[in-house]
């Protein structure tokens, strides 16, 4: 088992978070049935910021876009990024949202696995790798994907693609401990 620490402790003290992201900390970390939900116990220090960032990501996670979509945008991007972090957390909810661990791994392997998939997951793939890589959704890829999103929809998954991204580069940065440090 590790002991990581992260570059910034997390820290699931009282004094360090407040009372309210304390709360949140504990909750978060009940959810996932894990000891500390290091995220929250890091990014929490910065009370003001995580205030703005979390009703973000969570309306993100509870979008327009199908909850299955949206899990599997996020393991491509904990894929690509290697945020064991992210992968360890979106997993589970993953399967719960009906990916179970043959599909996540045609996920994994994409575009090697595109018999495995439904043209929307393909499509989705496509964009998320894309955007991922170049910061951007070249014309056909978004023709692909707009055949399966509406407006609201294709904002939604740039937004989704690119806070997870984001959000891999700064527990990177940040050098945040897995919450699960027995399955490194």
């Amino acid at each position: 088992m590790s002991t990581q620490v992260g570059r910034i402790p997390a820290s699931g003290r009282l004094r360090e978070l407040g009372p309210i992201n304390w709360v949140v900390a504990k909750l978060g970390a009940r959810t996932v049935r894990a000891p500390q939900m290091h995220l929250v116990t890091t990014l929490g220090q910065h009370k003001r910021l995580f205030w703005m960032w979390l009703p973000y990501s969570l309306a993100l996670l509870r979008g327009r876009l199908p909850i299955a979509d949206t899990e599997l945008v996020i393991l491509r991007v904990a894929h690509l990024r290697a945020c064991e972090y992210e992968l360890q957390h979106h997993r589970w909810m993953a399967r719960r949202r009906g990916l179970d661990a043959h599909k996540q791994q045609a996920i994994f392997a994409w575009p090697d696995s595109a018999d495995e998939l439904t043209d929307r997951q393909q499509a989705l793939l496509d964009a998320t790798d894309e955007f991922v890589k170049t910061r951007s959704i070249s014309a056909p890829v978004w023709q692909r994907l707009s055949a399966h999103l509406d407006r609201r929809q294709l904002i939604e998954f740039c937004m989704l693609a690119g806070q997870y991204d984001g959000l891999a580069a700064t527990m990177a940065a940040l050098d945040i401990p897995l919450d699960y440090q027995d399955q490194e």
